[in-house]
């Protein structure tokens, strides 16, 4: 058998058109063969983007290293890149890189068996996870012993492999590992992700023996309320909730919302019944009755509500420019930002925004302006920083906020801001009205 030639990226972009046209054509017993094909395929794509990965990070980190650069800046932007590329958030790109290096400078059985396509790209980052506490030398061990034969982990589901990691890990360094735990207590939080149906997940991390506590505790006093008739129609879960809320609030769960939230929806949906959703931030869209109904609902129970206009394009829901002489942005512009781009204006990245930053820096003369500030996350700011990124605003008149990234490689990013709800519609005579008013 010949010495196999890698690819170039044409041919992997015509064998990716031709992928796209495959079907099983009604023969179930194919589609399963299929499926089988295609997940084998795409592990050791992922083996193969982790090498690659690698060496993009490498190859940068010599470049600067041999250019004279201080060696905190050695490291600067590249998971940003690495993401850009992989068309994730920063934080996801940063956390492939670490995966990508584990994989080829200290786990090499674990990158065959995922080359092979006997492992899968989730089964392998559970087994980097779990030795990430281990030094290289023990990380190797469990690398070895679990993955240098394909059939040890043949068959064993996601758990039965957690469980064999961290009893090697025990095993080779249990200080470590309760280190580890030490600072995975340190770093408990709460925080919220948007869920289905305008809903939301509320998540916290916290110690174990806390959270079976905490759900325990809950689970009993719903019991409670049930068995005395005081549920008042909700069931075991609801009430759990409704628990919850009151005690982390101190508040009735009917009572509202105790805490200010920015809610911005067009002055149709808010006073003539339209159906246009509204934005909630740090949440995203919300159907226009149930932003009607958290209104009514801080009116009613006496929370305190504010009501701020704001002007947009009434075509493309773009956001009016507002212009100071300051260096940094003042708070009025800082919040118009905020409203216009919701969250990190870099591509693919959703955190919240952290930083209000001038797109063409003020050491090339940027203006503090709408139109030269952008809301990012911490990361993604500094990553702009680095050596060889480019940003500037594309002026598009009539259209959204647009920004071009451009990283030290040469590839460009695009990202527009989100339309705001649009403004109410105007009839034929108040338009006409209108026209004489501006004519007079």
């Amino acid at each position: 058998m010949g010495e196999l030639i890698a690819p170039d990226l044409a041919e992997l972009s015509v064998f990716t058109a031709r992928l796209r046209v495959v079907s099983a054509g009604g023969d179930a017993g194919l589609g399963i063969e299929w499926l089988d094909a295609i997940e084998a395929l795409k592990s050791v794509g992922c083996a193969v983007q982790a090498v690659i990965t690698d060496g993009v990070a490498t190859s940068i980190r010599a470049d600067r290293k041999a250019a004279g650069l201080p060696r905190a800046d050695w490291d600067r932007g590249i998971a940003s890149q690495i993401a850009l590329a992989r068309r994730e958030s920063p934080n996801r790109g940063g956390r492939h890189l670490g995966f990508a290096q584990a994989l080829v400078h200290e786990m090499p059985h674990t990158l065959a068996l995922l080359r092979s396509g006997r492992l899968n790209e989730w089964r392998a980052t559970l087994l980097v996870r779990e030795t990430a506490c281990l030094s290289a030398t023990d990380r190797g061990i469990v690398d070895r012993r679990l993955c240098s034969d394909p059939a040890t982990l043949d068959g064993v589901g996601d758990r039965g492999l957690i469980a064999r990691a961290k009893a090697l890990a025990v095993e080779l360094d249990a200080a470590a590992v309760v280190a580890r735990h030490r600072k995975a207590v340190s770093e408990r939080r709460v925080t919220t992700r948007p869920a289905p149906d305008s809903m939301a997940y509320l998540s916290v991390l916290m110690t174990v023996e806390q959270a079976v506590c905490l759900q325990a505790t809950l689970g009993r006093d719903a019991d409670s309320l049930i068995a005395t008739g005081n549920s008042g129609g909700r069931t075991h879960n609801q009430l759990m909730v409704d628990l919850l809320f009151e005690r982390g609030t101190g508040r009735a769960a009917a009572g509202g919302v105790p805490v200010a939230v920015n809610l911005v929806l067009s002055d149709e949906t808010l006073l003539a019944g339209g159906h246009e959703a509204a934005q909630l931030q740090g949440f995203g869209p919300v159907p226009a009755g149930i932003a009607r109904q958290l209104v009514a609902d801080a009116v009613d129970n006496d929370t305190e509500t504010s009501l701020r206009r704001v002007y947009s394009c009434p075509q493309l829901g773009a956001l009016t420019a507002m212009e100071s002489q300051a260096r940094t942005f003042p708070k009025s512009l800082r919040q118009l930002i905020d409203l216009r781009d919701r969250t990190c204006r870099t591509a693919w990245c959703d955190a919240p925004i952290r930083h209000h930053d001038h797109i063409r820096s003020r050491r090339k003369l940027g203006k503090t302006t709408a139109r030269n500030g952008s809301g990012l996350c911490e990361a993604c700011n500094y990553a702009k920083e680095a050596p060889g990124w480019t940003a500037r605003p594309i002026q598009r008149p009539g259209h959204t906020h647009l920004i071009d990234l451009g990283t030290p490689t040469g590839h460009h990013y695009r990202s527009a801001a989100p339309p705001l709800p649009a403004a109410a519609r105007q009839s034929e005579v108040e338009a006409v009205l209108i026209a004489q008013l501006r004519a007079s």
